[in-house]
């Protein structure tokens, strides 16, 4: 009896200690994936910039996994030829659209798309308590603009919270970087009208 609770209370354990991903998405949404099969590669300007909450831990090495992370989803993202990838910063709240089509206009060679990146929240999460006793992994959250230049015509302007992980999950900041890349990912690759 002893042994069958014990390999019952060992496979629970593993079963709940399972990752899982999940996304929300909220906001104007892409009506179709950046990349679509056999299409050109779109000349994209890639501007982003942190926005953390005032009492975020350790800032620095968030804001240098997000562009390590910003990096690693261009570099695999074949159908985006990047012309630049530039971190603004700002007093207050983040660019507008004019503003940041100025800075496309200033660009050379002319972007077709400019994708801009808020990042607000990148690290590990942790809650302690009842009904899960542990719950914890990793956590994306940003905003996405994706600006058509020629029309100056807003394709999508999301807020997305990304998060991976699961019951007895603890992660540290190993993964940040590939965790950053995957929120782009779900993003700017998945047909979000379908979610």
């Amino acid at each position: 009896m002893r042994n069958s609770l014990l390999v019952a209370f060992v496979a629970l354990i593993v079963l709940a200690g399972c990752t899982t991903t999940k996304v929300k998405t909220t906001g104007s949404q892409l009506a179709k994936p950046i990349c679509q099969i056999e299409e050109k590669s779109v000349n994209t300007l890639v501007l982003w910039g942190p926005q953390w909450r005032t009492d975020q831990k350790e800032p620095q090495l968030r804001e240098a996994a997000a562009s390590r992370g910003i990096r690693d989803f261009l570099d695999h993202v074949s159908c985006m030829a990047v012309t630049e990838v530039k971190k603004l910063s700002w007093e207050g709240g983040p660019p507008s659209n004019e503003e940041l089509m100025r800075i496309a206009a200033a660009s050379k060679p002319e972007p077709e798309l400019v994708v801009f990146v808020v990042v607000r929240e990148l690290g590990p999460r942790l809650i302690i308590g009842i009904p899960n006793i542990v719950e914890g992994g990793t956590e994306v959250k940003i905003d996405v603009r994706v600006l058509e230049v020629q029309t100056a015509k807003s394709l999508s302007n999301t807020q997305t919270l990304w998060r991976n992980g699961g019951i007895f999950v603890i992660k540290g900041v190993s993964t940040l970087d590939r965790d950053m890349s995957a929120a782009l990912s779900a993003v700017l690759l998945s047909n979000l009208s379908e979610r």
